[in-house]
């Protein structure tokens, strides 16, 4: 799947990156090892140990790196918000250890990993470190796939014109 413009995506990194990204794939036991929103304009968001936590940019997109999950339902006024409350805070290696493999749910307040900050921008407060990339793209598939979004998603279609929420 290509981006599409003026869309917000869920994009899962599935590229071989480093020692990190193969330690977390293998937890997880799946191809993922991290996430970015690409909102309209074309900045990824996300919380990145590379870059030192959470921040915008953009990425040379290689599509042999990335499965991209169209998020119609998506607030884009809300992940703004978010970025803009956390942007700067460092990345949570504790809340990694704490949450993801240790599963107690722990983790900073200070701080963001990856799919912590994605599943917080895509309204699921409270319990964002508890998702991993692989669960957040399930559960984004999973609401994709409600007759609802899916009716909304195709009236929006309809009307170009509209923008999303």
């Amino acid at each position: 799947m290509e981006l599409k413009p003026g869309v917000i995506t869920l994009a899962l990194y599935k590229g071989k990156g480093q020692l990190f990204n193969a330690l977390i794939r293998a937890w997880t036991g799946s191809i993922y090892s991290h996430c970015e929103l690409v909102m309209p304009d074309g900045r990824w968001l996300s919380a990145s140990a590379m870059d030192g936590g959470v921040r915008a940019k953009r990425i040379d997109y290689k599509p042999e790196h990335w499965e991209l999950i169209p998020v119609p339902w998506a607030n884009a006024s809300w992940i703004e918000e978010v970025f803009e409350r956390h942007q700067g805070k460092g990345y949570d290696w504790a809340g990694i250890f704490l949450s993801q493999l240790l599963g107690s749910g722990l983790h900073s307040e200070r701080r963001m990993f990856c799919s912590e900050f994605c599943a917080v921008a895509l309204g699921f407060t409270g319990i964002g470190q508890r998702y991993s990339p692989v669960l957040l793209g399930e559960t984004v598939h999973r609401i994709n796939r409600l007759p609802f979004v899916q009716l909304a998603h195709s009236l929006a279609e309809d009307r170009p014109d509209a923008k999303h929420a």
